[in-house]
């Protein structure tokens, strides 16, 4: 397996608050990596520094064996790296096509001419992966209308617009109705497989990251506790203790 995301070291303060403290793992190219720990363990903190939003203090961030801590949002995500969030961010005045074209790279330039330069396949790959998160049929309604859940399945789908290489989720499946969970994980799964899209999770859901990730990562007090494969991370006391034994 080749390394497409290579953190080392990493440490992240925020004042006298330490977020990350040498923290160091790796992502590895085609799979699913999760990241567990409890509420205030750095999970986030560490998702915002990967894709630029929190340059970090010290340490190494690579990306396909390049240096990326020092970059902007926009070149790391250029690079194919890009990361969804707990709470949604997209345009609830728009409809759904609407969203999926102006979260275009090229699109980011101006908001007024967002749709001047959309050409038939732009809508045809809009409509596409609409109806690969089964939002086909809500595609012209306003996205502000749609439930949480079908605005996380949205902001999914505005992320494969971009065609990334490795995708950043953090919490999908938070707030999410239950029935909708399964039909998330499948789609996640699809985009990983079908997609060939590098995966790298958030999850406070046990049961799906265990179930999806190939491996896990434990996070507790801004330091790595623990890393191995789902059945390792779940017998492994130090994160029952720190985590699983909370629930």
């Amino acid at each position: 397996m080749t390394t497409i995301i290579d953190i080392h070291e990493v440490s992240k303060s925020f004042g006298g608050v330490v977020a990350n403290e040498e923290v160091s793992m790796s992502v590895e190219k085609g799979g699913i990596t999760g990241l567990i720990g409890p509420n205030g363990s750095g999970k986030t903190t560490l998702f915002n520094s990967i894709v630029g939003y929190h340059p970090i203090d010290h340490g190494s961030i690579r990306f396909e064996g390049e240096e990326i801590s020092t970059l902007p949002v926009q070149k790391i995500a250029r690079r194919g790296l890009l990361r969804t969030f707990q709470q949604t961010r997209i345009y609830g005045a728009m409809n759904c096509v609407e969203n999926m074209l102006i979260s275009m790279p090229h699109r980011k330039m101006s908001f007024f001419d967002a749709f001047s330069r959309n050409g038939e396949e732009d809508y045809d790959r809009a409509d596409a992966l609409l109806d690969f998160v089964g939002l086909y049929e809500k595609r012209f309604l306003r996205s502000g209308s749609l439930s949480f859940g079908q605005q996380k399945l949205l902001e999914f789908a505005m992320a494969l617009m971009n065609e990334p290489t490795a995708l950043l989720l953090d919490e999908p499946t938070a707030g999410i109705n239950p029935t909708l969970i399964n039909g998330l994980i499948d789609r996640l799964k699809r985009a990983n497989t079908d997609f060939g899209i590098t995966l790298f999770i958030i999850e406070h859901n046990m049961r799906v990251i265990m179930n999806m990730a190939d491996k896990i990562y434990c996070l507790a007090h801004g330091r790595l506790l623990a890393e191995g494969t789902p059945e390792q991370i779940q017998n492994d006391q130090k994160v029952v203790d720190a985590y699983l034994g909370a629930h």
